[in-house]
Parts: C-alpha cells; sequence; structure tokens
C-alpha cells in the first residue's frame, strides 16, 4: 500500500511534465514560424499600384513609340502555406524591356521581355527551385507578352487622368506560348506613361509545376504576372524577339482549344535577328 501511495503522487508529476511538454511543442511549432513570418521575414511586397495618380506635367504628345525606361518592374505573386503559415511568395526584377506603338486613341502594338533568370524573392530556397525545376531559367531565359489586339479608347486619355483597361496578348512561359488577359491601369503624367498589371496564370497550362518545398512550403497551382511599368517617348534598345514558328497558339484552359501538352504545339525559336513588331489592322 506505501508502495503504490509513493508511486502515484510521481505518476501524477509525470503526468504534468507531459502535458507541459506537449504545450510547448504546440506552442513552438506555430508561434516560431509566426514570429518568422510575421516578425523576422517580414511582410511581403504590396500589389503594384500607380505612383503619380492625379499628377500632371508637362504634356507630351501620345502618337509614336514609347520605350520601356528605369524604374520598372516585373515578376511573380502566388499565395503558399510557409512552415504551417499562410504567406505570399513574390519574386521580382528590374530587367525588363519593351515598347508600345500609339496612333490617336490606339495602342496598335506591344511587346514586352523579362529576363527570368533575374527574378529574385526574399527566399533564396524559393529562389533555386524556380530557377531550377519550376522556371528552367537556363533553358528559358526570357519571357515575352506581345499585345495581340488592338486597344482602341473612345479618345486618348487626358494627362494626369488614371485610366483601367485590359489588354488581349499572348504570354510565353518557359517555352509556352498561351493567349492571357492582362488587367491593366495607366496615367499619361507629362512625359511618363506607367502602367500596372496583373495577369492571371494556371501554371499546368505553361507546363510548370506547382511551388513546392518539401517540408518548408507548399504553394498554389495558380499565380500571378505582375508588373509596373514606366515609358518614355521615343525608341529605346531594340527588345529580344521571340518568333513562333507555327501559327497555332493554344487559348487559356477552358477557353474550348486544345489541352495543354497536346499535339501541335507552338514550337519556339530565338530569332538571329529582330523581327519587326506585330502590327494590328
Amino acid at each position: 500500500m506505501d508502495t503504490l501511495e509513493a508511486t502515484q503522487p510521481k505518476r501524477s508529476i509525470f503526468r504534468r511534465w507531459v502535458v507541459v511538454v506537449i504545450v510547448v511543442v504546440a506552442v513552438l511549432a506555430i508561434g516560431v514560424p509566426y514570429v518568422y513570418i510575421h516578425f523576422i521575414e517580414g511582410s511581403s511586397p504590396k500589389k503594384f499600384s500607380l505612383t503619380s495618380v492625379g499628377g500632371a506635367g508637362a504634356t507630351v504628345p501620345l502618337d509614336g513609340a514609347w520605350s520601356v525606361t528605369s524604374g520598372s518592374q516585373a515578376g511573380y505573386r502566388v499565395e503558399e502555406t510557409l512552415l504551417g503559415q499562410h504567406n505570399t511568395a513574390v519574386g521580382r526584377t528590374s530587367d525588363v524591356s519593351g515598347t508600345i506603338e500609339i496612333a490617336g486613341a490606339t495602342v496598335k502594338t506591344g511587346k514586352f521581355v523579362v529576363d527570368m533568370a533575374s527574378v529574385h524573392s526574399d527566399q533564396r530556397l524559393r529562389d533555386r527551385t524556380y530557377a531550377g525545376r519550376l522556371m528552367d531559367t537556363a533553358a528559358y531565359p526570357t519571357s515575352t507578352f506581345t499585345l495581340t489586339k488592338a486597344i482602341d479608347f473612345s479618345k486618348p486619355p487626358g494627362n494626369g487622368v488614371p485610366i483601367s483597361m485590359t489588354a488581349t496578348g499572348t504570354l510565353t512561359l518557359r517555352g509556352v506560348t498561351r493567349i492571357v488577359t492582362a488587367h491593366l491601369r495607366a496615367e499619361h503624367n507629362g512625359g511618363t506613361i506607367e502602367v500596372v498589371g496583373q495577369i492571371p496564370v494556371k501554371f499546368s497550362d505553361f507546363k510548370i509545376s506547382t511551388p513546392t518545398f518539401t517540408g518548408v512550403a507548399q504553394g498554389q497551382d495558380h499565380g500571378t504576372v505582375e508588373f509596373q511599368l514606366f515609358f518614355t517617348h521615343g525608341r529605346g534598345n531594340p527588345t529580344p524577339t521571340t518568333e513562333v514558328t507555327t501559327p497555332t497558339t493554344f487559348p487559356a484552359r477552358g477557353s474550348g482549344g486544345p489541352p495543354p501538352g497536346g499535339g501541335g504545339a507552338p514550337t519556339i525559336t530565338t530569332s538571329p535577328t529582330t523581327v519587326a513588331p506585330l502590327q494590328l489592322k
């Protein structure tokens, strides 16, 4: 009897320690990732927005060519679960080039090239996976957006007046070209045009794997290509051009076109010479 009574307090103490250990482990499992993501790593960069809304400077005529200039950025935004916590993964680069051609109240042509190898986020592990398994930037160093349908305004936008619009074009990611819709907001401010935009992307449409980092993060199967472009009047340096050697371009999934990876996929080759911008009529 004495032995039994002596062991009961020990068991009670042991149980309390087990409970304490479980609670501590649970707190660490939840609290440490939360602290890391929200206080050490910091919040993700905000979505791009116009920087000079309502501003006005010396007016430059809109007609003619406008080239991407310094301050421009492009990249991706993907929602993920990082260390058990919700997080927004953002990668960006300032290595962007391109031009648009405006005539009257119409943006007639436009083409933009992004150096994919220079896109970086705040996580080296994510960047290594992005450059390797996901985007294979060694084999596909650039991505391209080409306007395929003119953007027609009822009248030329006023100086310092922000406007919203959509643009239809082809987006090439990882060597695969799809028809996409870009959601844009733009402003003509004196000698500069600023455009911010987003292009929703389903990764499987471009044969891109879902972003995963074993034991660390799990990304969603879709994301957003986002950009902030500043243009100045005139032509800058010619942008690298990509030529589609077959006329077939798949529409995005759900629009009735052939499934990704099916027959007739466009073959993408790099042209050794500059290809004239797409002329839309």
